[in-house]
């Protein structure tokens, strides 16, 4: 069971030694550590002796870059763990700026433990090696007054002093774009101004790299464009991305963490070539694999403007080792988003005004959402269904309590043959006229609410725990009082056109023409506690509604 909120990891193992054993260092760290742990490297460093040690500078090479991606790979078996790499003390071959005088470094979270993987003669938990460890993090960076100390060794388990593995060179994560014959022990040149840019939603470990990288690279100041607008319209569930100044937030917190000397401009994203493709004082581009065809793009624009290239530096994609089938096999927002899908997003609703032995549940979601698919997958599973749309059918029905009032509102040229309301021509009545589609919503919704009570009744008499209302118009109806949670169906909007057109027969022009007379999936989403998909193949949809089912009893039990 973790102890510490957060922690400081000194490693002080020489880094090509250091890799093999990275893992069981990060497994001992995470079990003591349950949020945030910063890991200071200080390869070569000795806690033995009367001399308090001193922080020294760590010449920045291929290695140490490689390392850095190495380890923050590692993390992600931990996701407890917010891992950051803390460079202050990582230099350049051609630092600009004379080092900064000897200070402590302040941290948004102050370690209340401090780790090492020094290793004493015995394996055992020396105290004097501990109180050096403790007065040299204190030295380096702002802790908890109650500063704990361990020293961890994963070699030990079973007695045996460790093996020194073999100082193979690490694989090459980084790749500068211009020619050059790079080797593990070359250093690594250092650049007054860089660019890099990104999403940056829900900070992970492939975003911490390519930061990594380029707070290395900069000397003076780096500026970071973080997507918006129109460039997040094509991400996978945009309705789950952070806000844009959430997204600012966690990332200028994570870069004064690890780099406080360096100055950072963090702008929105607009277009494809942000600052990198117009400011001439930039010298250098941080991309991944997948961005690099985007950074050479940006090259191409700005000798077409009379500027010089960027040096570019692209880094490999992290691997997911725990992806899932319709998930990117690399580490992305993307899949973090998908694994939101199902999830409790906010509190319920306390309701005490509704039946105390059933639990509500409001299905909203655009047209072509797939409401009726997944309420009957959910019916399946065992919940009772109330069908706000079948309901609406019964109070239209002649003799209904809607069937009156909706004929003296709209006249008797709605009615078919045998009398009843045609649904159709009403609808294309009242789609895209507001005043006539607000007189007609008032009228059917506190209807249809009084005969959702009724059925909420009869689902009490049949025994039933959980009730789901499906209904398109939920929130803007103001049903949501009616409920415990609010559950939304989303997909693009570009899918949900195809599916009306191809269910209902209806033009583009008149499909889109009914979703804008809705909600947003974005607006629906913000008022939601849980959100599913039917993007993707009918048995992904099946999986992600029984594992929302499932922690759904789990809250209600």
């Amino acid at each position: 069971m973790a102890l510490f909120r957060s922690g400081l990891l000194v490693l002080t193992t020489p880094l090509a030694s250091l890799a093999p054993r990275l893992a069981p260092i990060l497994t001992s760290a995470a079990r003591l550590v349950n949020h945030t742990l910063y890991v200071h490297l200080q390869p070569g460093m000795s806690l033995e002796g009367p001399a308090q040690p001193q922080s020294s500078p760590v010449q920045a090479t291929f290695e140490v870059l490689d390392f850095i991606t190495h380890l923050y790979a590692g993390a992600n078996m931990h996701t407890n763990l917010d891992i950051r790499i803390l460079l202050t003390n990582i230099r350049t071959k051609n630092t600009f700026l004379p080092p900064p005088a000897s200070s402590v470094q302040n941290l948004a979270h102050p370690p209340e433990v401090v780790l090492t993987d020094f290793q004493t003669l015995d394996g055992s938990q020396y105290n004097p090696v501990k109180q050096q460890l403790e007065r040299y993090a204190t030295s380096c960076y702002s802790c908890c007054p109650q500063l704990s100390s361990v020293l961890l060794y994963p070699d030990y388990e079973h007695g045996e002093p460790p093996v020194e593995p073999p100082v193979d060179p690490l694989p090459s994560t980084i790749r500068p774009s211009y020619p050059v014959a790079r080797s593990p022990k070359q250093p690594v040149r250092g650049y007054g101004r860089g660019a890099l840019g990104g999403t940056f939603d829900r900070l992970h470990n492939a975003h911490k790299v390519l930061l990594s990288v380029a707070c290395i690279l900069a000397q003076e100041q780096l500026v970071v464009g973080v997507a918006d607008k129109d460039l997040l319209k094509s991400k996978l569930l945009p309705e789950l991305l952070q806000p844009y100044a959430e997204r600012v937030e966690h990332l200028s917190e994570f870069l004064v963490d690890i780099k406080p000397s360096l100055t950072f401009d963090i702008i929105p994203l607009l277009d494809p070539y942000g600052p990198a493709g117009s400011d001439p004082s930039l010298e250098f581009l941080v991309v991944s694999e997948e961005t690099y065809r985007g950074g050479m793009a940006v090259n191409r624009f700005r000798l077409e403007n009379g500027l010089e290239e960027l040096a570019l530096y692209q880094i490999q994609l992290l691997k997911d080792l725990s992806h899932k089938e319709n998930e990117e096999d690399k580490v992305s927002s993307s899949s973090f988003r998908q694994r939101m899908l199902g999830k409790l997003l906010r509190p319920p609703h306390k309701r005490p005004e509704l039946p105390s032995d059933l639990y509500v549940i409001g299905l909203t979601g655009i047209s072509g959402s797939g409401k009726s698919s997944v309420s009957q997958r959910l019916k399946g599973l065992g919940a009772f269904i109330i069908d706000s749309d079948q309901l609406g059918h019964r109070a239209y029905a002649p003799g209904g309590p809607a069937y009156q009032p909706v004929l003296e509102t709209f006249g008797t040229d709605i009615l078919l043959k045998d009398g009843t309301i045609n649904r159709k021509i009403l609808g294309s009545r009242v789609f895209g006229n507001k005043k006539q589609l607000k007189m007609l919503t008032d009228i059917m919704w506190p209807i249809i609410a009084k005969l959702a009570r009724e059925e909420m009744d009869l689902a009490v008499a049949e025994g039933k725990r959980v009730c789901v209302i499906e209904a398109a118009m939920l929130l803007e109806a103001g049903w949501q009082n009616m409920v415990h949670e609010v559950w939304t169906i989303v997909i693009p909007e570009t899918e949900a056109v195809r599916r009306i057109v191809q269910r209902d027969g209806l033009s583009e022009a008149a499909a889109q023409s009914r979703l804008q007379s809705q909600m947003s999936g974005q607006q629906l989403v913000d008022q939601s506690h849980v959100v599913l998909s039917t993007l993707w193949e009918p048995h992904i949809t099946q999986h992600q509604v029984e594992e929302a089912w499932a922690l759904l009893q789990k809250r209600i039990h």
